[in-house]
């Protein structure tokens, strides 16, 4: 077993392991705590494909935007933190049948696929190619510009909603 396998496993649990820590928390505050695990681990994974670009992008979006912005609107509706509410979903017999099926369906496809492998030569701009789709008016920047108009709403709606109280 290689290094690189070894590596692997151990995103694999930190990736799963964080996963199922937002499905089962029984606290909201910890359940976004194993959302920032899980994404830190996909960040592994890319490093691991040698894509660091991709990996500091989901580093700083998902773990430093996103996470933190679910982290800070939880922090701010008290009404959640509260002992007091019951954040057990009272269907989760029903979501872990749906969740093992799908589970079972996705086993079931992916070993029965060929995954051919090609060796292909990444080239040598593609990162400044993605930096200027990305600030091109023809490609993504609208999109981009409306992410971030959405999470500063959500942001500015946690404050509101928590001052009213």
């Amino acid at each position: 077993m290689t290094v690189s396998q070894v590596v692997f496993i151990l995103l694999s649990i930190a990736a799963l392991g964080g996963a199922l820590g937002v499905v089962f928390a029984r606290n909201l505050f910890r359940a976004a705590l194993a959302l920032v695990l899980s994404f830190v681990g996909v960040a592994g994974f890319y490093v691991l494909l040698e894509a660091e670009f991709l990996a500091m992008v989901q580093i700083l979006v998902y773990v430093g935007a996103i996470a933190i912005l679910i982290i800070f609107a939880i922090m701010l509706s008290r009404r959640m933190m509260s002992s007091e509410t019951q954040p057990w979903n009272e269907q989760w017999v029903g979501a872990v049948v749906v969740a093992a099926a799908l589970f079972a369906a996705l086993v079931f496809i992916l070993s029965r696929v060929d995954w051919p492998a090609t060796e292909a030569q990444v080239p040598a701009d593609s990162i400044s190619q993605l930096g200027q789709a990305l600030v091109s008016p023809d490609f993504y920047v609208l999109p981009f510009e409306v992410a971030s108009v959405l999470l500063l709403v959500a942001l500015v709606g946690a404050v509101i909603i928590a001052r009213e109280q």
